[in-house]
């Protein structure tokens, strides 16, 4: 009898060993959110050629699932309306793993460099306006965050470490404060659960955050293929970024993706709308959810000639990246952008209010997406000029309710004449133009609004947003 005890025993426990590999990855963990309404994805690893099943609580439907012969399965679940708290149960042969504390919500991913990766409670010397406070009241069981750690690799990833993360003092003040700001805004006023996905890097451009076929016909990019390769920090090396931070998240159930990245492309203005073009679009082809809203924003001003004292170049003037930015904003479907004009600091390429920004992106999702009516949810931009004599009228678009300088004197205007030079223009405002002129133009033929590196804004819709910097000419194109 002993000895049929020990075989049944010996069997139980071989049987565990067969079914013993089921692994989750790490978005798909306790406190997760899913993304409402949809045929949300999900994947983990089994035993290789098995099977698993998947019971959801919400509904306690139950999903059979095959393992491929390398161990990887992946199935979609359908979500409800947004709530929670619920399980999802997986189960391979005698071994249940299951997934608790589920909400079901609106999913963000947020991405981007380091205005995107400062967290709440700011970097070292470097605060965040209001952050301690946001820390203290971040309490809240319906908003839901994970952040991929920094990683620089030549191949894609499958998973990262971490965890999500409810939403408490103890957890916010490593969040990143735009994503927070965006998240919780959205929140207080959809009234549902929100879910954040932060993928951002300090210091990143744009090239680092594509693969290697986005960037198949940017012949001036060479696409490394060892670390030796390198000629810039690992995180400014084309594709390294997307191997390492964003392969794993590719896939995962969003509403959308905010983005807040350019600084580091701001001497290759002139190459950088058609590389984020390509970026945006290519991340919607990985994902397979249509075309995704896609809300950016706008780098701040800074004086970037500390960078370039010996060697500056026209091209080094932030303004046109700040253009090709604007430039794409009219190019990308279902895209916007949020002006931070008003917030950037000389001294400091990390503006220390993030509210402002991470709620600009709010407004352009609570408006475009969400169809929430009745605030200004867009920058006035620069909409057509008149030209009479030495006079020039500029008048705007997004300027429902007019425009304000605050009471302040305008400054910021430049016009020019077929000389190309320009001089400061006497500003008249009206309540949705300006009249231009300047004594040293008689015949103005183009018009420049705070293009520089840096500089301040001026003109404001009267709901409190700031109009970008633009030009009228084109008359450098480096």
């Amino acid at each position: 009898m002993r000895k049929y005890f020990v075989i049944a025993v010996l069997c139980f426990l071989e049987s565990i060993q067969i079914h013993a590999d089921i692994k989750l990855p790490a978005l798909f963990t306790d406190n997760m959110m899913l993304q409402q309404n949809m045929e949300a994805p999900i994947w983990g690893w089994a035993t290789k050629n098995g099977k698993i099943v998947i019971t959801t609580s919400w509904d306690s439907k139950t999903y059979d699932v095959n393992v491929d012969k390398q161990g990887k399965w992946q199935t979609k679940v359908t979500t409800p309306v947004a709530g929670g708290t619920y399980e999802i149960i997986i189960k391979e042969g005698p071994v249940t793993k299951t997934i608790k504390n589920v909400l079901i919500g609106e999913v963000w991913l947020c991405s981007g460099q380091s205005n995107m990766e400062m967290p709440l409670k700011g970097f070292t010397g470097q605060p965040v306006l209001g952050g301690n406070e946001a820390i203290v009241n971040s309490a809240n069981n319906n908003i839901r965050f994970i952040s991929v750690p920094r990683a620089t690799i030549l191949s894609p990833a499958d998973d990262f470490e971490g965890s999500w993360h409810v939403a408490t003092p103890q957890t916010t003040g490593n969040f990143s404060a735009t994503a927070w700001y965006f998240g919780s805004l959205i929140q207080k006023v959809l009234n549902v659960p929100v879910g954040l996905i932060e993928v951002s890097y300090g210091g990143s451009n744009v090239e680092a955050w594509m693969n290697a076929e986005m960037l198949k016909d940017f012949k001036n990019i060479k696409i490394p293929t060892k670390k030796e390769d390198f000629k810039e920090a690992p995180n400014r090396e084309p594709t390294t970024l997307f191997n390492g931070m964003l392969a794993p998240v590719v896939g995962y159930g969003i509403k959308g993706a905010i983005w807040y990245q350019g600084e580091s492309n701001r001497d290759r203005p002139f190459e950088y709308k058609a590389l984020f073009k390509k970026m945006v679009g290519s991340w919607r082809e990985l994902w397979k959810q249509g075309e995704f809203p896609f809300y950016f924003v706008q780098i701040a001003p800074f004086d970037y000639t500390r960078y370039h004292k010996n060697s500056y170049l026209e091209k080094y003037n932030s303004a046109y990246l700040r253009e090709a930015q604007l430039q794409a904003s009219k190019e990308i479907s279902n895209s916007a952008m949020a002006v931070i004009m008003d917030i950037g600091e000389k001294d400091n390429i990390h503006p220390a209010d993030k509210e402002k920004g991470g709620s600009r992106l709010a407004y352009l999702a609570l408006a475009k997406t969400y169809g929430i009516e009745g605030f200004e949810y867009e920058s006035p931009e620069f909409n057509a000029m008149e030209i009479k004599g030495s006079t020039i009228t500029v008048s705007f678009n997004n300027v429902p309710n007019g425009i304000t300088s605050y009471n302040k004197e305008v400054l910021g205007f430049e016009i020019a004449g077929e000389n190309k030079v320009f001089y400061p223009a006497q500003t008249v405002l009206r309540s949705k133009s300006v009249l231009l002129s300047s004594p040293q133009v008689e015949k103005p033929v183009a018009v420049r609004y705070l293009f520089k590196d840096f500089t301040e804004a001026e003109i404001f819709s009267v709901g409190g947003l700031p109009m970008s910097s633009f030009r009228t000419d084109d008359w450098y194109k480096d």
